[in-house]
């Protein structure tokens, strides 16, 4: 007996199941099956662009908190009148800089920071040279690096 029902359940199944395939048209369900393919496309590439732009803005975000480090140590170097060490320390955090900017599309961030990097250059420049460097040039340039933080 419960083989019996058990047969009439699946035959009753099979029918229903082609009834309702039957119903609707096999485009309909491929047009549905390539628009939750694209959906799913759509929504990974999404989060993959959101996922390299966090990673951009971290690497940026990180290589200006280093050059901030470097830029203080050089103000202390330059307060001892330790110009050699100084100039190393402004070479290293323009390096970081460029190293944080490297690969990245032009934007209005990416641009400030390259603008940081030149500006650190000209101040090694004069200091490897032994011209006497304002410290005022410095705490500007790390005034201008806790801006582009607080980006």
């Amino acid at each position: 007996m419960l083989k019996f029902l058990g047969m009439l359940l699946l035959i009753a199944a099979s029918f229903s199941a082609g009834y309702y395939v039957g119903q609707r048209p096999i485009g309909t369900l491929q047009q549905t099956v390539s628009d939750l393919q694209q959906s799913i496309t759509k929504l990974s590439r999404n989060v993959l662009d959101t996922t390299q732009g966090i990673e951009r803005d971290l690497r940026r975000r990180q290589g200006l908190v280093d050059a901030k480090s470097r830029v203080v140590q050089a103000k202390a170097n330059l307060f001892e009148r330790n110009f050699g060490d100084a100039a190393k320390e402004l070479g290293e955090a323009v390096t970081v800089l460029e190293n944080a900017t490297k690969g990245a599309k032009s934007d209005p961030a990416i641009d400030a920071v390259r603008d940081l990097a030149s500006s650190m250059r000209e101040v090694r420049l004069e200091v490897s040279m032994g011209k006497t460097t304002p410290m005022k040039r410095l705490d500007e340039i790390q005034l201008r690096l806790d801006k582009e933080l607080n980006r």
